[in-house]
């Protein structure tokens, strides 16, 4: 496709600055419609909590009120190994109950975020394309959503469930023994100093490594996309090269991040490790000197070993929040990404009386800034024209195209259809008045009524055959074994480059568009398909205005004007024969493309009718 655009030019579209509140922000703003949900979680917790940490209390109470004394009452033990089952059993069927509505919960945010993360991405400009590849707009959709996932079933839920189970072990721990338990409080300073040493460095690791993998996604995507020219140019070891290069680098991204993560959680083992060691020194000095009970450093030596497991989950939350993070924040500055086409306030149009008038009123236009490709061009088209539109590559052939549809804005001058500015007009509405038909037609999964009908219910199946007859498609549909309801697989491939078009032209048919354009539509085609493609253009053409862009002459030879571009100007204007008759570029585009160069009159080499064709 000619679009004359430089690859990776971005001059609209820029994401606002944003930061993390605005992200935090806009999650908190995804997770208010489900806070019963999440006060259900939360009385779940506290439950399932007191549930575990009152286990060790009932086992002092046996220890020190019981066995020691020498009570031999066992109904009392009984009682006491009674609660205890109890408790288990309240801890397991509310711990249950919390990861499931939690799961619900973040499931239920996560799926709204993916969806209309999707329909924003839809709403971009096509210059917003140009700039984003998109295996990295795949890995937004996918994994940072995902991630998103992982903040609310583990970040949150540690958050949480930890955090509450600290408290309640700092407040059972000060009833057994104050001492003691202001002795271990020395720790917590020295947890904070390393979270806070470490905090900035695990930041740049995760984003390093989500970067790397945004780029390794981007590139595979990009290969399968292209992989018959990697095939046929034999490109294989190249890219395998190129690959394996990314690979590596997000490889050893992969394992910086693991030994940072390794580092940071074993440095909290053994914090751990050290207290319970005091602990069990200090307490057992005491109970030796009998001014603590047995069945208290019993209880406190088990809550000092829980105290560490929350604060080492959270810090193996860690690298969880930072990934979310950054998955936030990617995610909602696409979201703050303003599209640079938008719908002027008020904008209306009345599509039942569009006639079909085009008109290009000293239009220019530039990709980039400083490098125009349309240089004040003026082209006024009647109401059931056919216009052909010819010229080598980067003349601004399909630049044309692209202002008419309004993928782009004019620079200076106007697009107007029936004398109103598409600018003024709803894009909705604008691109139902438009048809397009593009040299690789897009087929989706999915039946031949659904490719036709674009998954419109609205159209019915019998206005999908009358289509597909009256562009000669039928017999073609006819001979696959489900007719109308066969399965096409992604982008058609089953089919020929005819085939796919004569799709492409049924779907003009059922949806009526006022302006039909061709891309190129027959440049990929034997010259049996190209006779087929001739007969169904002159169908859906009739009544439409009609603008042709072709690389192969016989194509727009009966158009009723053919417009010849040249570096993004209209250099001959005229019917095929006027054209012929003036001896202009035109006659030497048309001789190039009977293959007899200018000077000779010889056959061109096989290069050059390609360029010139």
């Amino acid at each position: 496709m000619d679009t004359g655009q430089p690859a990776g030019s971005s001059d609209a579209g820029t994401p606002k600055k944003f930061n993390n509140r605005s992200a935090y922000k806009g999650l908190f703003n995804y997770a208010k419609p489900h806070r019963w949900t999440f006060l259900g979680v939360f009385g779940c917790i506290i439950v399932a909590i007191a549930a575990d940490l009152l286990q060790p209390y009932l086992v002092k109470i046996a220890i020190d009120d019981h066995l020691t004394k020498g009570d031999k009452n066992a109904s009392t033990l009984f009682l006491i190994v009674g609660i205890y089952l109890l408790l288990s059993v309240a801890g397991f069927i509310f711990t249950y109950l919390q990861n499931n509505l939690l799961q619900y919960a973040g499931q239920s945010i996560v799926g709204s975020i993916r969806k209309n993360l999707f329909r924003h991405i839809t709403k971009q400009s096509m210059s917003y394309f140009d700039r984003v590849p998109g295996g990295s707009l795949i890995t937004h959709v996918s994994s940072d959503t995902e991630t998103i996932n992982q903040f609310f079933s583990q970040v949150l839920l540690s958050v949480f469930r930890d955090g509450l189970t600290l408290v309640f072990i700092i407040v059972l721990m000060f009833q057994l023994d104050v001492r003691m338990t202001l002795y271990c409080l020395i720790l917590l300073p020295i947890i904070a100093l390393n979270a806070i040493a470490f905090r900035s460095y695990m930041r740049k690791t995760y984003q390093m490594t989500r970067t790397n993998l945004s780029r390794l996604v981007a590139f595979v995507a990009e290969n399968l996309a292209g992989m018959h020219i990697i095939q046929v140019f034999h490109q294989e070891k190249e890219q395998q090269r190129q690959f394996s290069e990314r690979n590596q680098t997000y490889f050893r991204s992969n394992l910086r991040e693991i030994r940072t993560n390794v580092l940071f959680n074993r440095s909290f083992d053994m914090l751990g490790n050290l207290s319970v060691a005091f602990v069990t020194w200090l307490g057992g000095n005491a109970v030796l000197g009998h001014s603590v009970p047995f069945g208290v450093l019993f209880a406190f030596i088990t809550y000092i070993r829980q105290f560490f497991q929350p604060i080492n989950t959270i810090t193996q939350q860690w690298n969880t929040l930072l990934s979310a993070s950054v998955s936030m924040n990617r995610i909602w500055s696409i979201f703050d990404t303003v599209p640079e086409i938008q719908d002027k306030p008020g904008a209306a149009v009345e599509l039942s009386g569009v006639k079909g008038q085009i008109d290009f009123n000293g239009v220019k236009f530039a990709y980039t800034d400083g490098q125009p490709v349309i240089h004040h061009l003026d082209l006024h088209v009647r109401p059931g024209e056919m216009i052909g539109i010819v010229g080598t590559t980067g003349a601004g052939k399909s630049s044309l195209i692209s202002l008419l549809c309004r993928f782009y804005d004019v620079k200076e001058g106007s697009v107007a259809i029936d004398g109103i500015d598409v600018r003024d007009m709803p894009q909705e509405k604008l691109h139902r008045l438009i048809g397009l038909v593009q040299q690789e037609p897009y087929l989706y999964s999915g039946s031949i009524v659904d490719n036709v009908r674009l998954f419109d219910d609205t159209v019915s199946r019998e206005e999908v055959i009358e289509a597909c007859r009256l562009v000669g498609a039928d017999a073609l549909i006819a001979g696959m074994k489900e007719g109308y309801d066969t399965l096409l697989s992604e982008r058609g491939s089953g089919l020929s480059a005819g085939e796919r078009q004569l799709i492409s032209f049924a779907r003009i048919i059922v949806f009526k568009p006022k302006v039909l354009i061709l891309d190129e539509a027959t440049a990929n085609l034997d010259s049996h398909s190209e006779q087929l493609i001739q007969r169904a253009l002159a169908v859906v053409s009739e009544g439409r205005t009609t603008l042709v862009i072709a690389h192969r002459l016989s194509t727009i030879m009966g158009a009723d004007r053919i417009l010849v571009m040249r570096q993004g100007e209209i250099v001959e204007e005229g019917t095929h024969r006027e054209l012929l008759q003036r001896g202009g570029y035109y006659e030497e585009l048309y001789r190039h493309s009977q293959g007899r160069s200018e000077a000779t009159g010889s056959p061109l080499s096989g290069n050059a009718a390609i360029e010139a064709g």
